[in-house]
């Protein structure tokens, strides 16, 4: 048991790392906070330091949930509660880290890289939601939310696990608790468009 609760502050410290922070500073970008939306996430850091950083921000994110969660497979093949577990406490940390005073990312790239672990195909489905609503209306956040909104049932029909439906139902609905603020500007059309 106490590898498990080893593994859980694992996951919550690997998922804590401020990759576009680190990234930005790294650059001589200063601190991505107190730029642009003032978000740590890829977006913004596409939007204040380009494509290169963005992406780069995107994929070390989304590593933060996928390595956490592919050593729990391995270390509890049998367990999807702890698989759950751990890849709840990664993505916590990358929303709530320790490093930043828990104040972090909205977790639509961790959450990203969890549910390649949990459910390759909810992710390519989903993948094509996101595109799709991106392509048409050139919002992120919403193509995002629309993602989020999608993949838990996606979840119960391809995996059909109650462990792994609850921790899919918890990310997606704290990645569209942490929009509100995008919500509002959509609904009053103020929100920044994406631009490629």
């Amino acid at each position: 048991m106490s590898g498990f609760f080893l593994m859980l502050a694992a996951a919550y410290l690997i998922g804590a790392i401020p990759c576009g922070l680190v990234l930005t500073r790294l650059m001589g970008l200063g601190d991505i906070r107190q730029a642009g939306s003032g978000n740590i996430g890829a977006t913004n850091v596409y939007r204040v330091g380009g494509r290169g950083l963005g992406v780069a921000t995107l994929v070390l994110d989304a590593l933060k949930g996928l390595l956490p969660v592919l050593a729990a497979l391995q270390l509890f093949p049998d367990s999807p509660w702890k698989l759950s577990l751990v890849a709840a406490a990664a993505f916590l940390g990358h929303c709530y880290p320790v490093y930043l005073g828990f104040k972090g990312g909205k977790g639509v790239a961790t959450g990203l890289g969890i549910y390649l672990v949990l459910s390759p195909l909810a992710v390519l489905i989903a993948l094509g939601v996101f595109a799709g609503v991106l392509w048409k209306w050139s919002y992120v956040s919403l193509a995002s939310l629309c993602a989020a909104g999608i993949i838990p049932l996606l979840v119960v029909i391809f995996e059909r696990s109650l462990p792994l439906f609850l921790v899919t139902l918890f990310i997606s609905g704290m990645v569209i608790w942490r929009h509100r603020g995008n919500i509002e500007r959509l609904l009053n059309s103020t929100e920044n468009r994406f631009r490629a």
